[in-house]
């Protein structure tokens, strides 16, 4: 422990979990790929790619969990999953990691800064989100619905949105291409509601899955990708935003999808999400490759 204790750096990358960097990582580069038809921001919007990537990877992520962290302890210490937790094993003080939020916040203001102005307030309503998340009195995460909805929003539409507004106005992102995203994520969002239960009921903590239970969040959660996969279909079918190109290969490939997720998420478990999250690669590759090509 004393050696985990000096070691701060290594301390702040576990808060900020880098291993969910990739949720709005993905996202954002759809939006850049949308609006640049290429795989790669231009040459002269590199230097602003970079600093969105920093803003939106270890910044954003960093504060955020930091934040949740300090007001889900209670739940925390009755989740095997967040044994390792940093606020958890006392490697990090209460003290120290409000010390830290505050410092990844006004970082990752002060890098959005170089983005755009546009991209400030965006990073800033993502902040305000999740202080509304973890934070009483409002605790979005304890009242099922909201707690669906702000993760949908954040990853499915924000992060896509802030890929797009790299390159091009924000007001001209595609409305189609965020519903789709919102979908996705709140799919993906809801397993993790049931992955928790045990630990959520416990402390009190009303999730979708602790207020509905498991089986009806399993029906949700099948209906919001069967819906963004429909509604990805009808766009490929009227060529908006999804190239026709995709619809013949998606009449093929949505069956599979949606069994795939449904058994995936039937008794959800990290192995089992992470499964899922390479299926969602699947569409997301297939278009990336059709809209360039």
């Amino acid at each position: 422990m004393t050696a985990v204790r000096e070691r701060p750096t290594a301390l702040l990358v576990l808060v900020s979990r880098p291993w969910f960097w990739p949720v709005s990582w993905v996202p954002a580069y759809l939006g850049t790929v949308l609006a640049g038809h290429a795989w790669l921001p231009a040459p002269e919007d590199l230097p602003r790619a970079l600093a969105a990537l920093l803003v939106l990877g270890p910044l954003i992520w960093g504060a955020v969990l930091a934040q949740n962290d300090l007001h889900d302890l209670r739940s925390d210490r009755a989740n095997p999953r967040k044994a390792t937790a940093p606020l958890v094993t006392g490697a990090v003080t209460e003290q120290r990691l409000r010390v830290w939020y505050r410092a990844i916040a006004a970082a990752a203001i002060l890098v959005a800064l170089f983005v755009g102005p546009l991209f400030v307030l965006g990073v800033a309503g993502v902040l305000l989100l999740g202080w509304a998340y973890s934070v009483p009195p409002l605790r979005l995460k304890t009242r099922p619905g909201w707690d669906v909805a702000v993760n949908a929003l954040v990853v499915g539409v924000v992060s896509p949105a802030a890929g797009w507004a790299i390159t091009r106005p924000p007001w001209e992102f595609p409305w189609q291409f965020g519903l789709i995203g919102l979908l996705f994520a709140a799919a993906l969002y809801v397993p993790t509601t049931v992955t928790d239960l045990a630990a959520d009921t416990g402390a009190g903590d009303t999730t979708f899955a602790v207020r509905f239970g498991a089986r009806p969040a399993w029906w949700l959660g099948v209906a919001l990708w069967s819906a963004a996969l429909a509604i990805a279909l009808l766009c490929a079918w009227s060529d908006t935003v999804v190239p026709r190109s995709t619809f013949v290969p998606q009449l093929f490939t949505v069956p599979v999808l949606i069994a795939g997720y449904a058994l995936l998420t039937r008794n959800p478990s990290i192995p089992k999400m992470a499964a899922v999250s390479v299926l969602f690669g699947i569409p997301t590759v297939g278009f990336a490759l059709a809209y360039i090509g």
